[in-house]
């Protein structure tokens, strides 16, 4: 079997740690691999072949359709002696580069055989991504998911499924395919904490990620705790959101430190051992690898619970009930006027941003009901403005600090015991090997179609809902 992986770019992150895993294993069981990417990177441990034309083109002139897909052909060729037999593409569709979903679609015309493995949507409030296709394609934004028996999809978690379900996909095209969990063995000592207990957030500090609610952690703190994020974001539109929670944390004296592997020089599993808790408090994932990762390494992890994406670790075993979907706070803290005010510009700010008609009363009602229950509102629905709102009157008041949880819950040794088997028996490599195969070969047993459109109305409206809004993700 001779198997292309498609991606814009092998910078290190989740995704090129994906493909490095299912290379590497397709590579064990006897098969022909070979990695497309931007670049090639000298110490990547498989098979590269460059492709200039995949690079991101924001800001810049799209490449010519045509030109990218003889590049690709190309470089799968020379690399593999003939045409694949599966092309494996990764976020295809998500509008990194303009030319490349319509070169997917060229392929499923001619009969190749695709896995398109999706781990996030421009329909997922990306509107910025969404609008750059839908520019590029015309308005057609169905060309960026095609149906065939030849095309079969690949996604993270169930949610994700029932929403391209939704949109059409027959089930024996449409796999569920969770990420391997794997970390490295043990590299030396583990990091020491000066005193007290270190709460760590294992993180690259960016909006979706919700920092402002580690500060609020970081209020209620207990004497000898300490907060800590592991990374600074890069993405330059993220750093005047970072900028104001470093400053915010300084100016009230708050036992919270930031870019904790830069400043301490420890490795990850180095600053996952020295700390006392693992934290998350992310609002949106595409897979949840900070629920999974930390039992790895014997720590146990608390925070904030994300039902769409945590129910499938539960469903494997996972003891997850410690975690909180919700952090409620007085509504009257922050006015009820200005609340839904800020809430009916934000779904308004996010329809027009999607090219949707205004959001009916109805619809504003129903993301007011899902923010607010019994006159206490989620703090993770809410934007920088009204968080440090929020922070500041719980930094000033004993009173208001007695409103809310004192800490966050730690599970006992023996779960995290018990979450490290779970973790180490269903999502490991050797279980991932086997389901990436068992897809390759439904694929490969597949008749070939002329290839149709999903409905790409239906999807964007599942991940459009009102519920969902969160100003965080703006």
């Amino acid at each position: 079997m001779r198997i292309a992986i498609v991606h814009y770019h092998l910078r290190p992150g989740g995704v090129t740690r994906v493909i490095e895993h299912a290379a590497r294993l397709l590579r064990a069981s006897g098969r022909q691999v070979v990695v497309l990417a931007a670049e090639a990177p000298e110490d990547f441990p498989v098979p590269v072949k460059a492709v200039k034309a995949l690079a991101y083109d924001e800001g810049k002139e799209p490449v010519s359709v045509s030109r990218l897909h003889a590049a690709l052909a190309d470089a799968a060729a020379a690399a593999l002696g003939g045409a694949p037999d599966v092309w494996h593409f990764h976020n295809h569709h998500l509008g990194k580069n303009l030319a490349l979903p319509p070169v997917v679609a060229r392929l499923a015309a001619a009969g190749a055989r695709l896995l398109l493995q999706v781990h996030d949507f421009p329909e997922d409030f990306r509107p910025y991504n969404y609008q750059r296709l839908r520019r590029f394609l015309d308005e057609d934004l169905a060309a960026c998911y095609p149906s065939a028996p030849q095309v079969h999809y690949a996604v993270l978690n169930s949610r994700d499924r029932a929403f391209l379900a939704g949109a059409g996909v027959a089930a024996e095209r449409l796999h569920l395919l969770p990420n391997p969990v794997w970390l490295p063995p043990q590299d030396g000592e583990a990091g020491r904490w000066p005193e007290g207990r270190l709460w760590l957030y294992p993180t690259r500090a960016i909006r979706r990620k919700n920092i402002g609610e580690l500060l609020l952690w970081a209020t209620l703190a207990e004497p000898g705790d300490h907060f800590a994020t592991s990374l600074a974001p890069e993405n330059p539109r993220e750093q005047r959101f970072y900028r104001h929670w470093v400053s915010l944390a300084q100016e009230l004296a708050l036992p919270l430190s930031f870019d904790l592997a830069r400043r301490s020089g420890w490795s990850f599993p180095a600053m996952v051992r020295a700390a006392h808790c693992l934290v998350t408090t992310s609002v949106a994932e595409g897979f949840g690898m900070a629920f999974l990762e930390p039992w790895l390494l014997e720590r146990p992890v608390s925070g904030r619970d994300l039902p769409d994406i945590t129910a499938d670790f539960r469903g494997a075993g996972l003891a997850l009930d410690h975690l909180y979907p919700r952090l409620d706070i007085p509504v009257e803290w922050l006015g009820e006027k200005p609340l839904r005010q800020r809430l009916v510009e934000g779904l308004r700010d996010l329809y027009r941003a999607y090219g949707l008609p205004e959001p009916t009363a109805e619809q504003c009602e129903r993301a007011w009901a899902a923010w607010v229950r019994e006159g206490r509102v989620d703090f993770g629905r809410l934007d920088e403005p009204l968080q440090t709102q929020v922070i500041r009157r719980l930094h000033h008041s004993a009173a208001a600090r007695r409103m809310l949880p004192r800490r966050l819950a730690v599970p006992s040794p023996q779960t995290v015991a018990r979450n490290r088997t779970v973790a180490l028996g269903h999502y490991d490599l050797h279980h991932y090997g086997k389901r990436l195969e068992s897809l390759y070969a439904a694929l490969l047993a597949a008749p070939c179609r002329p290839p149709e459109t999903l409905d790409a109305a239906a999807l964007l409206h599942r991940f459009l809902q009102p519920e969902r809004l969160c100003l965080l993700r703006l």
